[in-house]
């Protein structure tokens, strides 16, 4: 195969995160959001990518994009090195959560494959990186676990948080303040009915209360 340069790596991550979010084949609009570029680009680079040999996307007209077997190994290698490489930053550069994900960016498409099979040897094969997210091995395999989003979680009941939906800086350093870092402690006492939020006891020490956003985009683990 020809080398993948960067753009075509990341749209093969862009597309591959879709169809695992949506269920679906990921469509031009969708793609383009997410690569902050026009519909018309996306469809040049999704017919460049059906035509490598091997082809790394499928595309059937009016019914979007997918990955063949080859394109899924590039954009799951992809996330492999990025979350690697956020929980190299967070846990041994003393990066904080809200910092890393914009230098992984840029990591992830480091290409020697034996630096990043040491510095997950180094981490000790960790299973989920700093938001919560599992870190796929070095032949494409996810460890999921039962988690649910804090609105899902029944009143009176107690749960540790987990991961993330929103990781963007402005929401994890908004957590950080509210000292609702991964692994958390969360008991609602309360499900408001007129806006959705929830009155809380964090870490078996104080009540707070959540607004209903911060709940959907919040995953916990029930104890």
């Amino acid at each position: 195969m020809n080398p993948i340069s960067k753009a075509e790596e990341n749209h093969l991550k862009a597309i591959f995160n879709l169809c695992e979010e949506f269920g679906k084949p990921a469509s031009t609009n969708a793609i383009a959001k997410i690569m902050k570029t026009k519909a018309a680009s996306v469809t040049a680079m999704i017919k460049r990518l059906s035509e490598k040999n091997p082809a790394l996307v499928n595309h059937q007209k009016h019914k979007g994009a997918s990955l063949t077997e080859p394109g899924k190994k590039i954009a799951t290698n992809l996330i492999r090195k990025h979350r690697l490489w956020e929980t190299f930053l967070v846990e041994k550069l003393n990066f904080s959560w809200d910092e890393v994900h914009e230098i992984a960016e840029e990591l992830e498409h480091i290409k020697a494959e034996k630096l990043i099979d040491r510095l997950d040897d180094f981490l000790g094969r960790p299973k989920f990186d700093p938001h919560g997210d599992p870190i796929p091995d070095a032949d494409g395999n996810f460890t999921f676990r039962k988690q649910i989003l804090l609105t899902e979680l029944a009143e009176h009941k107690t749960a540790v948080v987990v991961g993330v939906l929103d990781d963007s800086p402005s929401f994890l350093q908004y957590l950080d303040k509210l000292h609702l870092v991964l692994g958390a402690k969360v008991k609602v006492l309360e499900r408001i009915e007129y806006d959705g939020s929830n009155r809380i006891l964090l870490n078996d020490t104080h009540e707070q209360i959540l607004t209903n956003k911060v709940c959907q985009n919040l995953y916990v683990k029930t104890l």
